[in-house]
């Protein structure tokens, strides 16, 4: 009976501890995630969003194991957002503009309304969004969004006066190939990634975007002018997003990890576009190509002109007028 009992007690004993272990493998056992991006491995945004992925991986004592898909490799650029909600990829990094119409309350950001740097366009971005807090991004979890510096002309021919841009067919995304009509060009939509070549073989004759495509992307290269139109400084606002499934699966502690260093990176994006905004200046005038400062007269008749795409926005969209004062407000206070 004795030998029995013993018997018993460690079958017991055994069972718990292999129920133990089990529970135990189960919690600890990596959550490893998709990431897709679609800037090319070697810029600086993308080596940005790889100091994240290593932070989230370190503050997780790897619990979280992230294989980032640079280059657009998983998801291209216009599919990056369907991507994370269906699942093809857990994170990604693109930008709304790319899929105009969908996200009619972002788009508000992306007016020319003048912006200044990247780091003033950011924090608009993350603080317009967390303000309003947009029905039409429900379906994914918002980790942080941010914004290049001011939106510039590049050229293969000089452009010093509007009347230079009538008729030019100019590369643009989103709303700023509504700022490219309302200034006398004809937009030419295409991703970031196609520009390169566009202008090379002269589908287009030039681009909209910050001093950074000028390095980034090696768009210097291929025009040889750039007008300082920051009057009509537009931006474009970029997402870091996961799957919603996702996101609600992760463990609390975890999720605590993801938005507290998520909430930092708002703003060290933003000084990295400004970063690599004064490379791109200092890249392009290296390869002897011109920058044309506009005259406070003539960037007013430029503002002027671009103003009806404003107009247009706030006639069009519910609650427009009071995304573009936000807008505003929020302009002066991340100018300081």
């Amino acid at each position: 009976m004795t030998k029995n009992i013993a018997i018993f007690f460690w079958t017991v004993v055994i069972g718990i501890a292999i129920t133990a272990t089990s529970a135990f493998s189960a919690q600890t056992k990596p959550i490893k995630l998709t990431y897709s991006i679609f800037f090319p491995p070697n810029h600086a945004q993308t080596k940005t969003a790889m100091d994240w992925v290593k932070e989230i991986e370190k503050r997780t004592h790897n619990r979280v194991q992230i294989s980032v898909f640079p280059g657009g490799t998983l998801t291209k650029a216009p599919q990056c957002y369907d991507g994370v909600v269906q699942g093809i990829s857990d994170l990604g990094f693109s930008l709304f503009a790319y899929t105009r119409g969908r996200f009619p309350v972002m788009a508000a950001v992306d007016l020319p309304m003048g912006y200044t740097s990247g780091v003033m366009a950011s924090n608009v971005a993350e603080a317009f969004a967390k303000t309003f807090k947009p029905k039409e991004l429900n379906d994914v979890k918002v980790l942080y969004l941010h914004a290049h510096g001011p939106g510039l002309l590049h050229t293969k021919k000089p452009v010093r006066r509007l009347e230079d841009l009538k008729g030019m067919k100019i590369r643009a995304t989103g709303l700023s190939a509504k700022i490219v009509t309302a200034l006398g060009g004809v937009p030419v939509a295409m991703p970031q990634g196609d520009t390169y070549d566009a202008l090379k073989k002269g589908v287009v004759e030039g681009t909209f975007g910050p001093m950074e495509v000028l390095k980034g992307w090696k768009q210097a290269e291929v025009i040889k002018y750039t007008t300082e139109c920051y009057s009509v400084g537009y931006t474009t606002t970029f997402f870091v997003v996961m799957n919603l499934a996702k996101w609600n699966a992760l463990p609390p502690d975890i999720k605590k990890i993801f938005e507290e260093v998520s909430s930092k990176y708002t703003e060290i994006h933003g000084k990295v576009w400004d970063r690599t905004d004064q490379e791109g200046r200092k890249y392009t005038l290296s390869l002897g190509n011109e920058i044309i400062p506009l005259s406070d007269k003539e960037s007013a008749r430029w503002r002027k002109a671009v103003q009806p795409v404003i107009d247009d926005y706030i006639a069009h969209t519910p609650n427009g007028k009071t995304y573009v004062q936000k807008i505003r407000e929020l302009m002066k206070k991340y100018s300081k």
